[in-house]
């Protein structure tokens, strides 16, 4: 399997481990994104994506879901090992570029 790759088991799909998340995790919080972090106890790191409709029309969210799972699928090592990630888009997040979404995430996850 490629490190580049995003399987099933990298899902975060389940509404009771998205609301751990929102209570347990560590919030970072960027101008596009509210970013939550906890352990997972696995050996794997999972993601999470919210878009809600105040962020557009589905074309509009579909493609900040897009961008994001890109940059998860691509940066996996900048992530800690065996953490949950759970990125809530905020307005204005559909007019990202994946420059510029790596511009924003790559200095608040490196910290």
């Amino acid at each position: 399997m490629s490190d580049f790759s995003f399987t099933k088991k990298e899902r975060i799909c389940r509404y009771s481990e998205f609301k751990a998340l929102y209570t347990k995790g560590e919030k970072r919080d960027t101008e596009h994104f509210f970013i939550f972090m906890c352990p997972n106890g696995l050996a794997w790191r999972r993601l999470g994506i919210t878009v809600s409709k105040k962020i557009g029309t589905a074309v509009n969210r579909n493609h900040v879901k897009r961008l994001v799972r890109e940059y998860f699928r691509l940066h996996k090592n900048h992530f800690p090992e065996s953490c949950d990630i759970l990125f809530v888009a905020k307005p204005g997040s559909h007019s990202l570029k994946y420059y510029d979404l790596c511009e924003e995430l790559n200095p608040v996850l490196r910290a």
